[in-house]
């Protein structure tokens, strides 16, 4: 039983990597999965046989078996073993059989058009209930500013106060790639990264490489306004999908992709924008089988990977299918909004026409801010000031989930996210909710409309509450404000 293991996984064991050792079983596991190397129903050795196999401390092979059967990927079969869940679809890839053929330059195609931006409204609240941004309060200033003496300095020394890489500065795309592989499973280096003004540009930049006007483009029915929007600039034709309690309607999305020729789907996975949802591995395969099947690319949105407060977060489609995936993420929630530091991965040449866009919008980003931001991964102060806010936002997170119960009972419902920083509401009596949207801002509150999400008629309308970037008091005055304008 060993030996065909050793072979099976060998090749992506390295116990010299920087990755650590579960992290890579992990990885190596829902590779083998994914493949269909490794059926529903599978039994896999056991922690002891699987530790002596690959020589490392058992504990190494627990971690990594309890990480994937709290994602979804194994199951606990009792005293018989672990074994690859049943849930999961049958990938129909088995060994010696062929997968459609993948063009390397399938992504990279592009049409230029320039389209004025919508105005934006001057502040008129004193109360902000956010769609899940950080508390840039909390984020130490000193450390900030030490990070810039640094990367100045650093910056002078080596002649670096120029025109730039329009992929962003090196030192940060090292260090994202670094923290991709070690932390999330995704296998990047540097010149898979390209440095952003946020994820917004990274979504926006992704649409530009990847469609033509009038190529069709699935969002689900709820879904991230500004990037329904990015694609309507672009001249998308957009279709939308359905969305349940557990994610995206896939066999919407199969019915979709039979009636149209589908270039991408966007999606945000991790944590569904708005309703907070995590989209399972099972839905998650059958989508890449989709996704291959059709020949479309996947758009996946991370913006939110680092705050899990139940069980390790789910690792990015991007991980296990980079060829079908153009991964966006964000170093907005990790650090501080202001700075503006979002990034995008995607194979080499996919990355070599996101530089082109960059350098139509902005030839040479933030040298210097990238630079800090880069001192503060590599110096592991992000890691810990993550740890910290992580504390803090379970803390709110649950007040203000207690709150809510208090004020808003027989009015919404909700249910507590596992991860993310934000709530989703679904209002019992929609004109409780017409009443909280047409009276806010005269409360001196700011919400996003509940219609911002929807890109269907027949959608679920609901409020996405933040709850990290208040306080426990702070949250409780919005909140009872809500309640006031509801029932008044």
């Amino acid at each position: 039983m060993l030996r065909p293991w050793k072979v099976l996984l060998a090749e992506r064991i390295d116990p010299v990597s920087e990755t650590p050792l579960y992290m890579q079983i992990i990885h190596a596991l829902i590779h083998e999965i994914q493949r269909g190397r490794l059926l529903p129903g599978t039994f896999l050795p056991s922690s002891r046989e699987l530790a002596a196999a690959f020589g490392v401390n058992r504990k190494t092979i627990v971690l990594a078996y309890e990480d994937l059967i709290a994602q979804g990927w194994l199951a606990s079969s009792g005293t018989r073993g672990t074994i690859v869940a049943t849930s999961l679809p049958d990938t129909g890839l088995r060994p010696g059989k062929k997968r459609p053929p993948v063009s390397p330059t399938s992504a990279v195609t592009a049409e230029y058009s320039f389209t004025e931006a919508a105005p934006v409204a001057e502040k008129s609240w004193d109360l902000k209930l956010d769609e899940g941004s950080p508390d840039g309060r909390l984020f130490p200033a000193e450390m900030l500013a030490r990070s810039y003496r640094s990367a100045v300095q650093r910056a002078a020394r080596e002649n670096r106060m120029l025109y730039g890489d329009p992929r962003g500065s090196l030192l940060l795309r090292e260090a994202i790639a670094t923290m991709l592989r070690t932390q999330r499973g995704v296998m990047a280096d540097a010149s898979n990264v390209c440095i952003t003004r946020g994820s917004q540009m990274g979504v926006y930049l992704a649409v530009r490489v990847l469609l033509r006007p009038g190529d069709a483009v699935m969002v689900e029915s709820l879904t991230y306004q500004p990037a329904v929007g990015v694609l309507q600039e672009c001249g998308a034709k957009i279709l939308s999908v359905g969305l349940d309690q557990h994610g995206v309607n896939l066999d919407e999305v199969e019915r979709m992709c039979r009636t149209h020729h589908v270039r991408a789907i966007f999606l945000t996975p991790h944590h569904q924008f708005p309703t907070t949802v995590a989209l399972q591995p099972d839905r998650r395969l059958r989508l890449l089988n989709l996704a291959r099947q059709f020949d479309f690319a996947i758009i996946e949105d991370d913006y939110d990977h680092e705050f899990h407060f139940e069980s390790q977060p789910l690792l990015p489609m991007a991980g296990y299918a980079p060829e079908r995936v153009i991964y966006v993420g964000s170093l907005s929630k990790l650090l501080l909004p202001a700075l503006r530091i979002g990034y995008v991965v995607a194979p080499a040449k996919v990355v070599d026409a996101l530089a082109q866009q960059v350098m139509l919008l902005d030839s040479m980003g933030n040298t210097l801010t990238e630079d800090a931001a880069a001192d503060l991964i590599e110096s592991g102060e992000v890691r810990r000031h993550v740890r910290k806010v992580t504390q803090i936002y379970a803390q709110r997170r649950q007040a203000f989930a207690s709150t809510l119960t208090e004020e808003l009972a027989g009015l919404a419902d909700f249910a507590v996210p596992d991860g993310g920083l934000a709530f989703w509401l679904r209002f019992r009596n929609l004109k409780a909710l017409d009443r909280i949207e047409t009276r806010a801002l005269g409360a001196g509150v700011w919400i996003a409309p509940s219609r911002s999400y929807m890109t269907r008629p027949d959608a679920v309308r609901g409020l996405r509450l933040g709850f990290a970037s208040l306080t426990e008091q702070e949250a409780r005055e919005g909140i009872r404000r809500l309640r006031a304008m509801a029932n008044a």
